[in-house]
């Protein structure tokens, strides 16, 4: 016998969440209102295996978006799996009954004005993998250019699709809309930290960077012995003058193009063959001349400090280089 005339409205929702599974499912079921919800509860509860065949008719009443699953059992203890992954214990607490919602009580400011800051491609970035229904939600709350902008950053496909969802959107839950925010606010705390690393790291480079080559080599060293994190991304900013033998000859040539014969001729005193052949081999043939000419003289008063300096000065326009793309930064852990 079919069950499919049997069921109720509330119990193929049910069925159709429970068969597309728990990552699909808890998306959509923070769009639903919170009488919805229970009742969606209360129909999974009721429900037991339903038959492929019909399965697929059920699934075929609701739109595009919903998968196709295998049959179900135990669709209430499913359905508690779903909403206990999907919700917070105080979010499943306040669906239930058991306490007062107090994510909808949450007077914390509204994120939307600072999204409208973030530039497209960004705001963009950070919702390209949302739901379509999410995403339409966000962009109702925002100032209209701001979520224009936003959406040009879109393929075409999810542009539609996020479209078709706003025109049919009704009055969204407070409840939801500021579940919606939270994750919001609590993605762009995951991206700032991340992008706090990314300055310490930074930071960390820049002060190794003024030192010379050994003694940034036995700083790492040390750092490494006492396990610190992000070495490799340190390491990917760290550049002294003696790596230039490491560059390959584009990255060269685009180093030494805009650089003066003083700077490079000081920089290049009292350096081995194989530094000053590397440096000199990007270098037109009327400068190398001049260059050569001038390191063959010997000269007096010549300091340490100074030749240092114009080699972090070179070492430092190679950092900057590399971070316009310019410049090809070699490995440094392969040549310690």
């Amino acid at each position: 016998m079919s069950l499919e005339g049997k069921l109720t409205q509330a119990q193929k929702a049910a069925a159709v969440l429970v068969a597309m599974g728990k990552p699909s499912a808890g998306r959509l079921l923070r769009f639903f209102k919170h009488e919805e919800l229970k009742a969606l509860i209360d129909a999974a509860r009721m429900l037991r295996t339903i038959p492929q065949s019909e399965l697929e008719n059920i699934v075929a009443e609701f739109e595009d978006e919903f998968t196709e699953g295998a049959g179900l059992l135990d669709s209430g203890d499913q359905m508690d799996t779903i909403l206990n992954e999907s919700l917070s214990p105080e979010e499943f607490s306040a669906l239930m009954g058991w306490g007062k919602p107090s994510l909808a009580q949450d007077e914390s400011v509204p994120i939307w004005p600072e999204l409208e800051e973030l530039e497209p491609e960004r705001l963009g970035a950070m919702l390209e993998n949302e739901h379509p229904q999410t995403v339409a939600m966000i962009f109702s709350n925002l100032q209209p250019q701001a979520a224009a902008n936003a959406l040009l950053t879109f393929q075409k496909q999810q542009r539609g699709e996020v479209l078709k969802r706003m025109l049919s959107m009704t009055t969204v839950q407070p409840a939801v809309r500021k579940l919606v925010e939270n994750q919001i606010r609590a993605a762009m705390i995951a991206e700032a930290s991340g992008k706090d690393v990314s300055a310490g790291q930074a930071r960390v480079a820049s002060l190794l960077n003024e030192l010379e080559k050994e003694k940034l080599e036995e700083l790492m060293q040390d750092l490494e012995a006492s396990g610190t994190t992000g070495l490799e991304a340190i390491r990917a900013r760290l550049f002294s003058f003696e790596d230039i033998v490491q560059l390959n000859q584009k990255s060269r040539v685009a180093l030494f193009d805009g650089l003066s014969t003083e700077l490079v001729t000081l920089a290049l005193r009292d350096t081995d063959t194989e530094l000053m052949e590397a440096a000199l081999s990007a270098i037109g043939t009327r400068s190398r001349r001049m260059i050569e000419s001038e390191l063959s003289i010997m000269v007096d008063g010549v300091l340490k400090d100074d030749v240092l300096r114009a080699r972090k000065q070179i070492a430092q326009a190679a950092i900057e280089l590399a971070a316009k793309g310019l410049v090809e930064l070699p490995n440094v852990q392969s040549a310690a």
